[in-house]
């Protein structure tokens, strides 16, 4: 039996990520002819003319693979889950193609979250024994389940600004949780995030540095959605497993936290650092994490590699302290992060100054102005002076 589930999994990978690298080029291909991309500047890292929205191969190559699968398992209950990922999809793509309002999408995030909590019944029902509470009221169930799925959708949304780097955080979180539903007996979900891995993989073969097309809103807020709904899941089926199965973690929350941690920690640096400068939270800037290796001379490929890493080395932690409850690892968890972060803007901060002493003064950037159209000397200057940036 467990032979067939592995294998039915492994046939649902395969097709996602068939249809996802036999559509992707097509796709590529159309929205250059027809001029929808991406264009460079601003805040933007790319160089060039990028086409965006890849996340319409993810969505169509995620739902064949589905309904591939209606045939040999039971998907009646996740029907209210891809019934709420499709509504974020096409907000996604509404957004791409006309810019939507942030009242928009918001309401949006809002209906889906009511289709997970109220059809689907995935919420988080209690604090799962942390600081002596198990259940708690009803009302606090609901609203705690909405402000953590619309807020970790958007935090996967922010963190999209990098080749390779959406896609990659996703797919370890797909694995872990594919992983662990499976040995949990949890079946359809488990084979939900297979498909989503295949779907995912397929994306970045096409998204890594250079990317040839970026996952866009109709991508970033689909998965971010997705992910934020099985991390609720993850937390309340782990809270709730006998505490002699194998695989139960006793910190349910903070495993939670750390499964999401790249895109909450990014998230809650960008919007402190703006409050500090009296800024709108919302406002957009380069203080994402991921600017700041950039400045600090890191390649698209190395940031994503980093960033991968710190999200593998949490899953180390809460892999080998299962039995811990989330009073210790909270602190933990968060400990580490906050310690991390300060590492990396310490050493951030130092190679920003170091560079900045390698570049060029501005008179020097003058003198040689007259020379630039000779010498393309000025084409490299600027991109080392914002480096400077903080």
């Amino acid at each position: 039996m467990y032979i067939l589930i592995v294998m039915s999994a492994i046939t649902l990978f395969l097709i996602a990520l068939i249809i996802g690298l036999l559509t992707m080029p097509i796709l590529i291909r159309i929205f250059l002819k027809m001029k929808v991309t991406d264009t460079p500047g601003g805040r933007k890292i790319h160089k060039k003319q990028t086409p965006s929205m890849g996340g319409i191969v993810i969505y169509l190559a995620s739902m064949v693979a589905f309904l591939f699968g209606a045939y040999f398992f039971e998907i009646e209950e996740l029907r209210y889950v891809l019934a709420a990922f499709t509504l974020l999809f096409f907000t996604g793509l509404s957004d791409d193609l006309t810019t939507l309002t942030p009242p928009q999408k918001l309401a949006a995030q809002f209906i889906a979250s009511l289709l997970i909590i109220f059809f689907a019944d995935i919420r988080i029902s209690g604090f799962y024994g942390f600081l002596g509470i198990e259940e708690i009221p009803l009302w606090l169930s609901y609203s705690l389940t909405f402000v953590v799925i619309i807020a970790l959708t958007n935090a996967l949304n922010l963190v999209d600004g990098l080749d390779g780097l959406a896609g990659t955080l996703s797919f370890l979180n797909f694995s872990f949780l594919a992983w662990w539903f499976m040995v949990t007996d949890n079946e359809p979900y488990s084979k939900l995030c297979v498909v989503f891995l295949g779907a995912v993989l397929a994306f970045l073969v096409f998204n890594w540095q250079p990317a040839k097309i970026f996952m866009g809103d109709t991508g970033s807020l689909s998965i971010g959605f997705m992910l934020a709904v099985l991390t609720v899941l993850f937390i309340d089926s782990n809270g709730k497993l006998s505490e002699t199965h194998p695989w139960k973690f006793n910190a349910p929350i903070a495993s939670g936290i750390a499964l999401m941690i790249v895109p909450i920690y990014d998230t809650s640096r960008v919007f402190i650092k703006r409050i500090r400068r009296k800024k709108s939270p919302f406002s957009p800037d380069k203080s994402h994490v991921h600017h700041f290796l950039m400045r600090s001379g890191f390649s698209h490929g190395q940031v994503v590699l980093v960033l991968g890493s710190v999200k593998l080395l949490f899953f180390g932690i809460i892999i080998s302290a299962t039995s811990l409850s989330d009073e210790w690892m909270i602190p933990i968890v968060v400990g580490t992060c906050i310690l991390l972060g300060l590492r990396l803007d310490a050493f951030t901060l130092s190679r920003v100054r170091y560079l900045a002493k390698k570049s060029p003064p501005v008179l020097a950037l003058r003198s040689v102005s007259s020379l630039s159209s000779k010498t393309g000397l000025l084409k490299k200057f600027p991109e080392e002076i914002n480096l400077s940036e903080n």
